[in-house]
């Protein structure tokens, strides 16, 4: 047997050993895949296992993500600081090797992957973002930025609807540095999948403009690597390569779904290790294994010698553009305080207009922003004006089309994001947040500053109705840790939720209006506390009236209604909760004072995050039904958002806490 199959064969032992002892894992596409898995990192994958970040290095996205002890045990081989006692730990708490792979966690993981068809929408970012910046900053002589990306799926991948929305896309941009190792073994979790994944693949890439690669059986790694050299050399278009492998092969339970989703049996992994003549002891890799692999990582490493040599060069022939590139992949930290601007609004405008200035006016002094929508850049004015579209004949445009594609659109900004020299804000109308969740989700899992732009926010987009007026979107996104949404007042607010999205590492969904709303006076860079006093009384006030977006308007007004009536009221701003919760007891001490109980919280969306601020005797106006269509004005009348409403709520709150005594 060959030091290669053997080190494939220590793979699949490997693995195995992991899942059996942690009693929990996915062992059939770890032992079924292991030859693709080694293929790659021996003849194809670029990495520095020493300097796991380096830039230029080739990127690996393990999408079928519960096949996670594969990667794990690859990258033990090849010198990554994953070690014996890594392996014996997978899948227990703080281990870096947990049960699917974590961004942050274990050195040569690219991505969190493991809800299904994620990791193909990243690695289509990963590719966007190499060749837009290819083309930024590559010269003749000086491919500065020049790598691949490979991912590996099953047909679970596939059988998502993302996965078909992330190839297309790559397939009509004509990604061809993006390659896909499909390993095909139609077994999933409830067994054959000849009833419900019957399309032939090969016709459906090549219809979305792959080119196509077949290798009848993964085993066969000369056949492997003949595959991965005829992938690398069409540069024209991305790249499918279906390997026809056997899941959990040489085991008993080889070619069956009971070998996918959990351990094999100590018995049934004792007749593995028969098969493959293995007789190591447990998480022991052989000698010669461990130095074929070694020597190879070591070899590796030449590829980003030379590519540091290469930049020394470049610096000297280009400084200018050495320079631009050294900021756009140590990230451009814009001085906000110069750029007041942002904030001079002095009409009525709806938010997604203000948004779309700022926003443009912010791209100016981060050349490193692209901008991406899902079909509808014209309505979230998202455009990045006179920046053209990205394509695959202006790889240097900074705006996306994404097509109608909004859970892609939402994983392929996330690889964008993790490439590293870029940022991405990526838009929708809010309703259609819903098709992008899992995306966004986990964006805010691995504390990427993906920018969320959803308009079209509340009831106010009137006449389109129902299944366009965002409901309970606000509530779905405020219950992700870890996100930030920002629902502004006015243009000013708008500034700030954009400054806190640049200057922050976690994600940022700002969610904005469709139609025209009045700048506020007391409002502006105080919205970066997340929650604070728009307008206030002389004095300890009576009632507090608490809202965001739209709903401020009818809080100044029911404010002067209830002065005439001798009711002291303070309007408090609260555009994005999560920002409010991190300041210190005083400061929210004092903003909603605790002996004030009277309260009205007032926002045209789902009522359950507000309780927390009304307390035991406040009132909250919201919606409970889905809206209905007719003219935005109309319908916040008829679903009770009119200023009259909130004093009298207003009164109503003062009247239960009379009551109650």
């Amino acid at each position: 047997m060959s030091v290669a199959n053997k080190s494939v064969d220590t793979i699949r032992i490997l693995s195995a050993e992991a899942i059996q002892r942690a009693n929990s894992g996915h062992p059939g596409i770890c032992i079924g895949a292991a030859p693709i898995g080694y293929e790659l990192f021996a003849d194809f994958l670029n990495f520095s296992y020493k300097n796991p970040k380096w830039e230029n290095r080739d990127r690996f996205v393990l999408s079928a993500g519960h096949g996670s002890m594969l990667l794990y045990s690859l990258l033990h081989l090849f010198g990554y600081d994953v070690t014996k006692e890594d392996l014996m730990n997978f899948r227990q708490l703080n281990s870096k090797t947990p049960g699917h792979p974590e961004y942050g966690r274990t050195d040569g993981v690219e991505t969190s992957t493991g809800p299904l068809g994620q990791g193909l929408g990243n690695a289509v970012g990963f590719a966007v973002a190499e060749a837009h910046l290819a083309a930024l900053f590559n010269r003749p002589g000086f491919p500065v930025v020049n790598h691949f990306t490979y991912v590996l799926c099953g047909d679970g991948c596939l059988e998502e609807g993302i996965g078909y929305e992330a190839c297309s896309f790559a397939g009509a941009q004509k990604l061809g540095k993006l390659i896909l190792l499909y390993d095909k073994n139609d077994i999933t979790i409830e067994g054959r999948i000849n009833t419900t994944f019957t399309e032939d693949p090969a016709t459906r890439f090549a219809a979305q403009g792959w080119q196509v690669i077949r290798v009848d059986d993964a085993n066969n790694l000369t056949a492997l690597k003949a595959a991965l050299n005829r992938a690398k050399s069409d540069l024209t278009r991305p790249s499918i390569i279906i390997c026809r492998s056997v899941i959990g092969y040489g085991s008993p339970l080889a070619d069956s779904a009971d070998v996918h989703g959990a351990p094999m049996g100590e018995e049934n992994l004792k007749k593995t290790k028969e098969f493959f003549n293995w007789t190591e002891e447990p998480f022991c890799v052989p000698e010669d294994v461990k130095e074929h692999c070694m020597q190879i990582a070591e070899a590796k490493l030449e590829a980003e010698n030379e590519w540091n040599k290469l930049f020394e060069k470049y610096q000297r022939e280009y400084p200018d553009l050495a320079e631009r590139y050294r900021k756009f992949m140590d990230g451009f930290d814009p001085d906000f305080s110069d750029m007041q601007e942002l904030f001079n609004f002095d009409k009525p405008e709806a938010t997604r207009a203000s948004g779309g200035r700022i926003l443009n006016r912010i791209s100016d002094v981060m050349p490193n922003l692209m901008s991406g929508s899902a079909d509808l850049a014209p309505s979230t004015k998202t455009e990045l004006k006179g920046k053209g579209y990205f394509s695959p004949d202006n790889r240097e445009g900074c705006n996306i089309h994404f097509g109608i594609r909004e859970h892609a659109m939402a994983a392929i900004c996330n690889g964008i994001q993790l490439h590293g020299g870029l940022r991405i804000v990526c838009s929708t109308f809010f309703s259609f947040s819903d098709y992008m969740k899992g995306g966004i989700r986990m964006s805010a899992l691995m504390n990427i500053p993906v920018i969320y732009v959803m308009t079209h926010d509340s009831i106010g987009v009137g006449e389109d109705g129902p299944t366009h007026q965002p409901v309970e979107q606000l509530i779905a996104l405020r219950s992700i840790p870890n996100l930030k949404v920002f629902r502004p007042c006015d243009g000013k607010e708008t500034a700030a939720a954009y400054i806190s999205a640049f200057t922050q590492s976690s994600p940022t969904a700002i969610v904005l209006s469709r139609q025209n709303l009045p700048q506020h006076e007391g409002s502006g860079i105080k919205a970066l506390t997340g929650g604070y006093i728009l307008d206030d009384c002389e004095g300890t006030p009576d009632v507090l009236l608490i809202g965001t977006g739209s709903e401020i308007e009818l809080c100044t007004g029911a404010k002067e209604m209830l002065a005439k009536e001798g009711l002291r009221a303070r309007v408090v701003s609260m555009p994005c909760m999560e920002e409010f919760e991190k300041q210190t007891d005083e400061y929210k001490d004092y903003v909603l004072p605790k002996p004030v109980k009277a309260r009205v919280c007032v926002e045209a969306a789902s009522h359950f995050a507000w309780y927390k601020y009304s307390r035991d005797f406040g009132e909250v106006i919201a919606m409970e039904t889905f809206g209905t269509s007719a003219p935005a004005k109309e319908l916040f009348e008829h679903y009770g958002f009119t200023k009259e409403k909130v004093a009298e709520k207003a009164k109503m709150s003062l009247y239960n806490i009379r009551t109650s005594k």
